[in-house]
C-alpha cells in the first residue's frame, strides 16, 4: 500500500511563501492522480489542486495563480509551491492519492499545518 508522507508546513505572514512535499513510498500500485486538500477548523476538507498521471493539473479558483503543483517522478514526490499566501490559506494541508483500487482519493497523509497570520 502506498503510504504518503507531508513535510514543509509551519507559520508564515501574508504575503509570503511556502512548498510543501509529499514523499511516497515505492508501491507497485498504479496513482491514477495525487492532490493536495486542505480543512480549515470547523470546515470541509476541499482539493485545491492536484496532477494526474498525465501530467495535467488542475486547481480551485482560491489558489489558481498563487499554487503550482508539480512532481518528481524519480524520487516519488509531489510538491505544493504557495506563493502570496493569505490568512485564509491557513489549514492543515493533506495530501492523497487516487489509486486505481478504488473511486476517488483512497490514499491520504498525515496533514501539516499551514498558519498565515495577517
Amino acid at each position: 500500500q502506498v503510504r504518503l508522507v507531508e513535510s514543509g508546513g509551519g507559520l508564515v505572514q501574508a504575503g509570503g511563501s511556502l512548498r510543501l512535499s509529499c514523499a511516497a513510498s515505492r508501491t507497485s500500485v498504479s496513482i491514477n492522480a495525487m492532490g493536495w486538500f486542505r480543512q480549515a477548523p470547523g470546515k470541509q476538507r476541499d482539493l485545491v489542486a492536484s496532477i494526474a498521471r498525465t501530467g495535467s493539473t488542475a486547481y480551485s479558483d482560491s489558489v489558481k495563480g498563487r499554487f503550482t503543483i508539480s512532481r518528481d517522478t524519480a524520487k516519488n514526490t509531489v510538491y505544493l509551491q504557495m506563493n502570496n499566501l493569505k490568512p485564509e490559506d491557513t489549514a492543515v494541508y493533506y495530501c492523497a492519492a487516487d489509486t486505481v483500487v478504488t473511486l476517488g482519493y483512497d490514499i491520504w497523509g498525515q496533514g501539516t499545518q499551514v498558519t498565515v497570520s495577517s
